[in-house]
């Protein structure tokens, strides 16, 4: 049984925080949303509340980190990069400021439809110099994501869980590693975020099909060991797969197609996530089974990957976690 801990950043972020005057806690306007609503009623002290003005609010962090203090911004991550481009770039990222952009409601965690969903981000952050990006895949790793942030000199783009999420690991994100889950010699599988607990569910009935699965979790993408991937690939015998809560292009198949290809590495990789497309709303489950980002998929792109059917369905896969859309550890449903 997984252990569920209800709202892990909300305590690891006051934890991490509280009695530091540095760090300070910067809000636009979804306090209660990113979970650090109590940590403005016990230490208003550094918390400060920009509405909803992301553009002020990424040069006005720029300024904060000028000044020496290490500002931590919280709102959903779509609104985190798309509103204020230029302003993240100018301030933040060619200055190399010391800011923490806590980006919530990656991908399709979020029953709220394109406007509330992250789907490009890593794309985006991949692209941009000084930039570091961080992504948490269970609790323990959203309980260690500030401290792994706040070991970066410069700015570091996070996209984080939130409300209930379920314990995977042992042991917190270690900026610049990856974590090996599994160690078979067919098919390497690569993932991050919440479709690594969707690969886990898959594991069991891929073993029993006769695969020997290669997992591998990705939490840090930028800065990314590629020598550690390209020894891992060059160990598996058919291919490679990855699977993500993210856009196909630019994001971590993207990562492991180039660095495939600049090492002149020749087996086959198939990329799953969404395909040049906007996600509707809905709950997660429903979405991800949608779009192809849940287990069935997995199994489905590794039949695709070796060439032959195992007949594995639904019912042979690990049980499936439901999350309510609407829940009493999270502010609302978006």
């Amino acid at each position: 049984m997984v252990e569920m801990v209800n709202r892990p950043y909300a305590s690891a972020f006051e934890k991490f925080a509280a009695g530091n005057p540095d760090i300070l806690c910067l809000s636009a306007d979804l306090t209660s949303s990113c979970e650090i609503d109590g940590f403005r009623d016990r230490h208003p002290g550094q918390f400060v509340s920009l509405g909803m003005a992301e553009q002020n609010m990424m040069s006005f962090a720029g300024g904060l980190g000028l000044a020496g203090f290490r500002p931590f911004i919280h709102t959903f991550g779509v609104f985190m990069y798309r509103r204020p481009y230029d302003q993240l770039m100018a301030s933040i990222a060619y200055p190399r400021r010391k800011v923490r952009l806590m980006g919530f409601l990656p991908g399709v965690t979020t029953p709220g439809g394109m406007t509330h969903q992250s789907i490009e981000d890593i794309a985006v952050m991949r692209s941009i110099p000084n930039m570091t990006i961080l992504e948490t895949g269970d609790a323990t790793e959203v309980e260690s994501i500030c401290e792994a942030a706040d070991s970066i000199d410069g700015p570091v783009w996070c996209r984080v869980l939130r409300g209930s999420v379920p314990r995977l690991f042992d042991t917190p994100i270690r900026v610049g590693e990856m974590r090996e889950l599994a160690r078979g010699d067919d098919i390497l599988v690569v993932t991050s975020g919440i479709c690594t607990e969707e690969a886990l569910r898959a594991r069991s009935a891929l073993q029993k099909a006769g695969l020997s699965i290669r997992h591998l979790h990705l939490h840090t993408i930028k800065p990314f060991d590629h020598q550690a991937l390209l020894d891992h690939v060059g160990s598996i015998r058919h291919g490679v797969i990855t699977l993500e809560n993210h856009v196909t292009e630019g994001g971590i198949g993207s990562l492991v197609a180039e660095t495939m290809a600049d090492a002149g590495v020749g087996k086959r990789l198939v990329r799953l996530g969404l395909k040049d497309t906007y996600a509707h709303g809905g709950s997660r489950a429903y979405l991800m089974r949608w779009y192809g980002l849940d287990a069935l998929a997995l199994v489905r792109g590794i039949e695709d990957l070796v060439g032959q059917s195992f007949g594995i369905g639904e019912d042979d896969l690990d049980a499936a976690r439901i999350d309510a859309v609407h829940s009493i550890v999270k502010a609302e449903a978006l």
